[in-house]
């Protein structure tokens, strides 16, 4: 992790997003049973998280931030890439985190609860709150603790929003081979963009494996723009070297759309969520702003031979 000097020099919104932090650890902490308190905010298009905790507030009340790869294999990454919460005993995440499980033991935590901070269109961060004693998680104590993280995202929401609303640009690097296209709003969208991309793939001379990978992704991930958009989303693909990126950006929440009755596609592969993706990419993350979301995925040409 990668402290951020000068942090409690900041003004303006991140002054204000600290305000939210020491709102959300000091209040938590509070509660019977909470041993530590920790949130995370997503950064880089996904590739970082600004993490802090109740045990990083200065004595003025200001958090200290620090920089955590999005890549790193704890519950907090996990959840702030799927969306989906985590809420077990420590002996129980043995098998899936292991250092992870191992540091809690040593620090006398007996249970964790990770929960997503929901944004508009996409995951803004995460809420990871240590228990000294394994609570029973009953509905009502989820329900308490998914209305925290959504209160985080309610206080979040006006200070996380750009000035300029425009899609963050995109330098491509020198020589690389790029392509883009934009499909509809459609529940069928997903079909043309496969049919782009096997049509851009084939032309770059990129083998069967990887394009089969590669299409499986943007499968999902113009199905999931559809699904909770319900807009036109730009299709960007990048070849460059060994790595093929794939870029899908929504124009954010219209009306989501149902599937249609008898859909003819054996393709459709919606309702695997993204973690068909997690488990495809060599790198993945999303980056959402007042306009859209952003979904970007890495492939690793070598990988697949």
């Amino acid at each position: 992790m990668d402290d951020l000097a000068g942090a409690s020099d900041q003004k303006g919104p991140d002054v204000e997003v600290d305000a939210v932090a020491r709102w959300v650890l000091r209040s938590v902490l509070a509660r019977p049973g909470v041993a530590r308190v920790a949130m995370a905010l997503v950064e880089g298009a996904g590739r970082r998280l600004r993490f802090t905790s109740s045990d990083r507030l200065g004595d003025d009340g200001v958090p200290d931030w620090c920089l955590v790869d999005a890549y790193d294999d704890v519950p907090l990454t996990s959840v702030v890439r799927t969306g989906e919460p985590l809420l077990a005993a420590v002996g129980d995440l043995d098998a899936r985190y292991a250092d992870f499980a191992r540091r809690q033991a040593e620090d006398r935590v007996a249970a964790v609860a990770v929960l997503p901070i929901p944004g508009g269109s996409g995951c803004l961060g995460g809420l990871v709150v240590y228990f000294a004693q394994a609570p029973a998680f009953d509905p009502g104590q989820v329900e308490v603790l998914t209305a925290t993280a959504q209160e985080v995202a309610v206080r979040l929401e006006p200070r996380q929003t750009p000035q300029d609303s425009d899609p963050p640009s995109v330098t491509e690097p020198d020589g690389a081979l790029v392509a883009s296209t934009v499909v509809d709003g459609d529940p069928r969208a997903a079909r043309t963009a496969r049919q782009f991309l096997r049509r851009e793939l084939a032309a770059w001379e990129v083998g069967n494996e990887l394009s089969d990978v590669a299409v499986l992704c943007v499968s999902e991930l113009v199905t999931n723009a559809v699904m909770h958009t319900g807009t036109p989303s730009e299709l960007r693909v990048t070849l460059d070297g060994p790595t093929l990126t794939l870029l899908v950006r929504d124009q954010g929440r219209a009306q989501a759309l149902p599937s249609p009755d008898g859909d003819p596609d054996p393709l459709r592969v919606h309702g695997r969520g993204l973690q068909l993706v997690d488990a495809l990419a060599h790198r993945w993350g999303t980056e959402h702003d007042e306009s859209g979301t952003t979904v970007w995925v890495e492939l690793d040409r070598s990988a697949t031979g």
